[in-house]
């Protein structure tokens, strides 16, 4: 079985339903608070984040056993190789933006990309569904991007941005970026999850976004897509896609934009926190 023709969007929804009662089961702040070590990621994993990631890997077990072939990149586990492994990357993460869902502050999503290859160049599928507002977004490389099965297409390009989204936003690095954004941005706004502003860029919401830490591949893998084929623009630092790896050892200073002006004027900011 070729692991890049299976059905993703039901694949995906499965896991959407079996991750639900998870939260459910778990309402206050004080019940999903409960960690259990390390992840290969470097952050405390939460109980509720294994559970959500344990969800997906049954999903990608049961894909192993019909003989599909791939490397499964995940916050929790890290890379995992099933069958054969190839060229082939899943790229996980079980719940982008878990200080939101452990707060139980309701911005909080289940981020699934599939690539043909190593890079954020070579994802073909994109799937980022928020929970806090029941959203599904999606996106086939070549074929548009989706919100809740209807067509996605980022704002018009415009001189000054009206909205923009920013993740990471640590008081001590805020000073200069927003110092840098002045008289070009009339809004800001902190979602606290990074797949959810850079869907938001591509449903048109936000005209850009950036974060200013450097974040990992599963944190940014299915959304950028999502951001492409909704006809926006998306960096990570000067490189190109293609040098962006789909691995948990690399950090990238993510921003997306309505197109090329918009990215420009995120980029700044980003710039000026590391001046």
């Amino acid at each position: 079985m070729d692991v890049l023709s299976a059905d993703w969007p039901a694949i995906c929804r499965r896991i959407v339903a079996a991750q639900r009662p998870i939260f459910e089961r778990a309402r206050t702040s004080e019940e999903r608070t409960v960690y259990e070590g390390v992840g290969e990621g470097g952050d405390r994993t939460l109980v509720i984040d294994r559970e959500c990631e344990d969800v997906v890997f049954a999903e990608l077990d049961q894909l192993a056993a019909e003989g599909a072939s791939f490397v499964a990149v995940s916050e929790e586990r890290g890379e995992v190789s099933f069958g054969s492994g190839g060229e082939a990357r899943i790229v996980i993460d079980p719940i982008d933006g878990s200080l939101n869902a452990r707060r139980t502050i309701p911005s909080f999503a289940v981020s699934i990309a599939v690539a043909s290859g190593p890079s954020m160049a070579d994802v073909e599928f994109g799937f980022v569904h928020d929970f806090g507002a029941d959203e599904e977004f999606l996106a086939r490389r070549g074929e548009g991007a989706q919100l809740d099965g209807r067509p996605a297409r980022v704002s018009p390009e415009a001189e000054r941005l009206e909205v923009v989204g920013v993740e990471s936003a640590e008081p001590e690095w805020s000073q200069a970026p927003f110092e840098a954004l002045a008289g070009k941005v009339f809004r800001l706004r902190v979602v606290g999850a990074i797949a959810i502003s850079a869907a938001y860029v591509a449903a048109g919401r936000f005209d850009a976004m950036l974060s200013l830490r450097p974040c990992r591949s599963v944190d940014a893998a299915a959304a950028q897509l999502i951001v492409r084929e909704a006809g926006g623009a998306v960096a990570f630092g000067d490189g190109e896609l293609s040098e962006a790896m789909l691995d948990l050892e690399s950090r990238y200073p993510m921003a997306a934009g309505n197109g090329e002006a918009a990215l420009a004027t995120v980029r700044t900011a980003q710039l000026a926190r590391t001046a």
